[in-house]
Formats: structure tokens, sequence, C-alpha cells
């Protein structure tokens, strides 16, 4: 899979976007859940802050004590992160840190300067001794003294506060972090999984016209099936209305052909008819010059409608033909002709070899090839095949003879439509040409080469059809 690959482009968008989604959840959790324990904690504080203002007591004399303090163990423990405070805020009173716990040691809390009205209860985030940041809670009372006969009642006004060291916090929030990890892992695979098989389940529509259309161009179908998912669908149509066009096309040029082909056999029949004038005439030289140039052009007509056949397009690769069978029925007829029959043929080949084309077409092949080694060769032929092993994909076929041969700068250029390398024998030059065309038409090679015998080896690889 490239980079390049639809598969790969989702797969990184949705790494992408998974990764964003669960750091922005990770960071929103974490963010909640440091939010919500500093709540706890202000409850906690103003709940002993409220302990704090009933414990507070003040003496007939103006004295002001705590009793019973507050029982938390850290209030006892220098910077102990629990800490209280009594200022005293009446005119000529003795100010901050009238009161305070152990905790806080020689030092006191640094509360702002605000204005606390009556019952109410202000938070706020100080810097303390140690460097601590704290969480405080703080209000004030008023507190009047019993009237007694040696004094009169008092009334003090007091600012009581609560803190706590905010590492508790922090603590908190990273154990919380260390217990979320697994499951945010835990997540990202489960979410891959599900982003893996949206995927695949997306891509599947595409896969199955990928498969579709290896089938129209196999010719295993003919059109693209209307089962495809409505974004898909259009493209379809789309493909199914350039098959059907393509078809139109090559049904008119076989028309065409056919109608040329059609033509042609009248003027052809009335030529050969003049030639036998000819020949009654007495001029059996000239009536003999238009046979032949008659048959020339009857059996380039043939091969033109054979290479229209074959460069279609429309051949099924599910054709069979049986090559054993096919060169015997060749070399039957070929033994009857004079080339063939004073030639020794040695057909070499295993009882079934089976190629992916039509037997016509392999027949056009073979009887091209077979003719032009008959007219060649001086004494032998020797015709070999080889089938596909199991699971191979090839059948081979050779054509030697022992005639003069082609140098060895000329073999690439056989097969050339037209091409004739030696004028000695009559011929068009068509029958290698003719060959070629349809090897390649089914997806095979043709190739020559020097053979044993001296003459031109004939090569041939052509699909071998799949067992049914």
């Amino acid at each position: 899979m490239t980079r390049n690959a639809l598969r790969a482009r989702l797969a990184v968008a949705a790494v992408l976007s998974i990764s964003l989604a669960l750091l922005v959840a990770a960071a929103s959790l974490v963010i909640l859940f440091e939010r919500h324990v500093e709540r706890r904690i202000g409850a906690e504080l103003t709940s002993q802050l409220n302990r704090l203002a009933a414990a507070v007591q003040l003496a007939p004399d103006g004295t002001i004590s705590v009793a019973p303090p507050p029982q938390d163990p850290r209030f006892g423990m220098p910077l102990g992160g629990l800490y209280w405070q009594v200022d005293d805020l009446t005119a000529g009173g003795t100010g901050v840190g009238l009161l305070r716990s152990r905790s806080l040691w020689d030092t006191v809390l640094p509360l702002p300067d605000d204005a606390l009205p009556a019952g109410s209860v202000h938070a706020h985030q100080l810097s303390g001794a140690g460097g601590q940041t704290l969480l405080v809670r703080e209000r004030s009372v008023r507190l009047t003294a019993a009237a007694t006969p040696e004094a009169a009642g008092q009334t003090r006004t007091l600012r009581l506060a609560v803190a706590q060291d905010r590492a508790e916090v922090i603590a908190a929030r990273n154990a919380f972090v260390a217990d979320m990890l697994p499951y945010l892992v835990v997540i990202a695979l489960v979410l891959g999984l599900a982003t893996w098989a949206q995927i695949r389940i997306g891509l599947a529509p595409l896969e199955a016209l990928r498969r579709g259309v290896y089938a129209v161009r196999a010719s295993a179908a003919e059109r693209l099936p209307a089962h495809y998912p409505d974004e898909v669908q259009p493209l379809v149509a789309e493909l199914n209305a350039l098959l059907e066009a393509r078809e139109a096309a090559i049904a008119q040029a076989r028309s065409w052909t056919a109608d040329l082909a059609h033509g042609l056999k009248t003027p052809l029949s009335a030529l050969a008819a003049d030639a036998e004038r000819l020949r009654q005439q007495g001029n059996p030289a000239l009536a003999d010059d238009l046979e032949q140039l008659a048959e020339h052009m009857r059996r380039r007509v043939d091969r033109e409608l054979i290479r229209a056949r074959v460069r279609s397009g429309t051949h099924p690769r599910s054709e069979r033909a049986d090559v054993p069978d096919a060169l015997n029925r060749l070399l039957a007829t070929l033994k009857r002709t004079p080339d063939g029959a004073r030639l020794h043929w040695q057909l070499t080949t295993p009882e079934r070899v089976i190629a992916a084309l039509p037997a016509p077409d392999l027949l056009e092949l073979l009887g091209n090839l077979l003719e032009n080694a008959a007219k060649w060769a001086s004494r032998r032929v020797d015709v070999r095949v080889t089938a596909a092993a199991e699971g191979g994909q090839d059948v081979r076929i050779s054509i030697a003879d022992d005639g003069p041969g082609i140098a060895a700068d000329q073999l690439h250029r056989l097969g050339q439509r037209g091409l004739r390398l030696d004028q000695r024998k009559a011929g068009s030059g068509l029958g290698l040409a003719i060959a070629r065309d349809v090897v390649e038409a089914y997806g095979g090679e043709l190739d020559f080469g020097r053979a044993d015998s001296g003459g031109l080896e004939a090569r041939v690889r052509l699909p071998a059809a799949r067992e049914r």
C-alpha cells in the first residue's frame, strides 16, 4: 500500500483525528477532575472554617481563644499542608495572626486586603511558606463578650481563614492521569480496529468495482452489475455506457469490414472469369497472372477479416483450444500440399495441452507458421509443444525448419506487415504479421531465432487455459 493509496490516506487521517480526539478528551478529563477535586477541597475547607468559627470564643476580659482547636493532625505538623488563622480586625486590636495553627509555625497567611461582608465566604489561591500554593477559604465573624459587673460587654470583629496546600490536588491529578492512560490505550486500539473495519467496509465497493472491471476486461462479463452503492453507481453507469459505445463501434467496424469483403467478392469472381476467357482465347500467361492476382487479393481480404476479429477485443478469455488437435489437423492438410508432401514432419507434444484462445484463431496462428516453415524447409520440420507445469500459466510451441534461415540482425524484423526478406518464393508477407497479431491479441509472445538445424525457429508463448 503506497502513500498515494486511498486506504493509506484514510488511515493517516483516522490516526491523526483519533490522536487529536484522545488528546482533547484526556486534557478535558484532567481539567474536569482537577476542578472537581478543588471543589471537594473547597467544601472541606468551608466545613473546617465553620467549625473554627464555632470554636472561637471571646472572654469577658477581651481575650480571644479557640476551644477546642480543630483536631486534624495536619494542623499540628509544621508546614503540614493544612492551616488555620484568626486575625483581629477591630480597631486597636492585635491584627494579623492573632491566633494560628501550629502548622504555620512562625509564618502567617498573607491574606488579601478585601472587604468581608458578614456571613460570606471568600476563596483565594495564595503563595504560602515553603513555596506552597494554598487554597484558602476565609470569612469574618463578630463576637460580643457577656457583660459582667467588672466590665461592659465588648464586641470584636475577627477574620477566620483555613488553607490547604494545593499539592494534594496535583498529586490526585497525577494519579488520575496514571490510572487513565491504560484505558486511553485500550480506547485507541478499539478506535483503530473500528477505523480499519470502517475503511475496509467503506472501500469494499471499490474493490468490487475493480473485480467487475477485470471481469469485463477478461471477457468473463459483458457489463458491470447494478448493485453498487449510490455514491459509486454513477461511475458504474458511465462505465457501462462506455462499454456499450465500444461494442457499438466494434460492431460497426465489423460491419464495414464485412461489407468491404462482400463488395470485393463480385469483382474477384469477375476477374477469375476474365482469366478463364483469356486462357480459352490462347493467352495462358496473362490468365495465370490474373488468377494469381485474384488469389492474392482474396487471401488478403480473408486475412484482414481475421485481423479485424482478433483486434476487436471481444474474444473471451474463457475460450479453450486443444493445441495437439489443432496441430494434427493442420499437419494432415499440409501433407497433402506440394510443399508439405516432400517434408518429414516431427511432432512432439503431450497428450493434452489447452490454450486460452478460440480454436479458429489458434488454427490461423499455427497455420501461418507451419506454412512458412513448409515453404522454406529443405527436408524436415520439427514441432515441439511444452505444456504448462502444474500451477503454470504458459503453453510454449516451437516450430523449427532446416531451411536457409534468416540473418541474426534481421530476426527482429520478422512479422512486420507486408515485409518479405526473401523474394525468391511467392507470398504476400502477411502470414507472420497475422501470426504476431493473433499472439499479441491474446497476451502471448512470438519471437524468432536460429534453429539447431540451421533454419528458422519460431517460438510461441500462449496463455494456458484454466482447468474447469
